[in-house]
């Protein structure tokens, strides 16, 4: 027991319930959604009395040991990458005792290799699981992981969904109905910083004003290709934000293509990308498949006032973005289709403003720190 939780005791209140989070990246190894949606629900618990440790790998894991607003982040060495999961072979005894600190495990789902550290760890503390996303595009290793992963989802205690359509539309989640929750992610507004009046008006110098925005890491099922076609011999101005492993490819397609009217500004600070949502004219979103499911850029959107242009895939994009009133929907794989609703909002700006106005309601009511917090703290106290 810590000196702190020593003198809450002998001042008769509850110690902190203490939980573990763990997935196969974190801060400040390259940001994503996921790693943002980690940070924002270790924010939203902190007033309701949770402490957090993250545990994760990285390739560079010096050092090993950061401490961070949102909690503490314990890093191993990461010595193997299969198909995007990140392996370790000296894991496990530091696992280990984060799990004895622990009061709660909560486990950010696809991650194998975490699946395994459960299991040689011999966990025997109370198990999260939020499910974020199904394995799409890996069948062929998704075969020889499913045994462990059946094992792995049946020790929780309770199974998270981040939107009621992906826990309808997930045949895995099926199984698990009666330890299903739905909590959806959220973000406390407090954690983004206010861009400086210097930083507004450079990102307005470089980037222009009404562009349509994406932030995301460039993966397969982003669905980045449609957008460039979408405004290929377009005056629809993109600026696309983030980088990975499509991001060299996409680069070059785009100076093949010709595309003058296509910006990528790469990994950015956060007051840059606050400033980029607020001079945009949407975020566009246009993702293809079951990966995406969720979508936290579209929730930034929505809680800065920006109406959102999203695909149609049974997940969580269109929880957040309801189609006609905080922004567009359209179909995946669809450039026609995605250029009509770029071009909609681009020629009315009104109904861009009234979307922006819808989303940021819709935020204030589902995707704030608040409701995220409170959800989630009961569970970690109901366990």
């Amino acid at each position: 027991m810590s000196e702190a939780d020593d003198s809450l005791k002998r001042a008769g209140k509850p110690r902190p319930i203490r939980v573990l989070q763990v997935y196969r990246t974190y801060f400040p190894d390259p940001q994503g959604g996921l790693q943002e949606a980690i940070r924002q629900a270790c924010l939203a618990t902190q007033p309701f009395g949770i402490r957090h440790r993250i545990f994760t790998l990285s390739p560079a894991a010096q050092p090993r040991i950061i401490r961070r607003p949102e909690g503490v982040v314990y890093r191993a060495d990461q010595h193997l990458e299969i198909t995007s999961s990140g392996f370790s072979l000296s894991a496990v005894a530091p696992f280990r005792a984060l799990v004895q600190w622990a009061d709660v495990v909560h486990y950010h789902f696809p991650w194998p290799f975490a699946d395994l550290l459960d299991l040689l760890a011999r966990v025997d503390k109370p198990r999260v699981v939020t499910y974020h996303s199904d394995i799409v595009r890996q069948q062929f290793w998704l075969q020889l992981y499913r045994p462990l992963m059946r094992h792995f989802l049946n020790q929780a205690d309770r199974l998270i969904a981040t939107s009621p359509a992906y826990a309808e539309s997930s045949r895995v989640l099926q199984d698990y109905r009666e330890k299903l929750e739905i909590i959806p992610l959220g973000l406390d507004e407090r954690a983004f910083p206010e861009p400086s009046t210097e930083e507004i008006h450079a990102t307005r110098e470089q980037y222009g004003q009404d562009y349509f925005l994406f932030i995301g890491v460039l993966r397969y099922y982003k669905g980045l290709d449609t957008l460039l076609e979408a405004v290929q011999e377009s005056q629809l101005q993109v600026v696309i934000v983030g980088d990975g492993p499509e991001g060299q490819r996409l680069r070059a397609l785009a100076r093949v293509r010709g595309l003058g009217n296509v910006q990528f500004a790469g990994i950015i600070s956060d007051q840059q990308k606050v400033a980029l949502i607020r001079g945009c004219r949407a975020i566009v979103f246009p993702s293809n498949a079951r990966s995406e499911a969720f979508g936290i850029t579209l929730v930034e959107g929505a809680m800065l006032g920006r109406p959102l242009i999203c695909t149609e895939l049974g997940t969580g994009t269109t929880f957040i973005n309801k189609h006609n009133e905080t922004g567009l929907v359209v179909a995946p794989d669809d450039a026609s289709s995605l250029r009509q609703a770029m071009e909609q909002l681009h020629a009315d700006p009104a109904l861009a403003e009234q979307f922006g106005r819808n989303s940021r309601q819709r935020f204030e009511r589902l995707f704030s720190a608040q409701p995220l917090g409170r959800k989630l703290s009961a569970l970690y106290r109901q366990l």
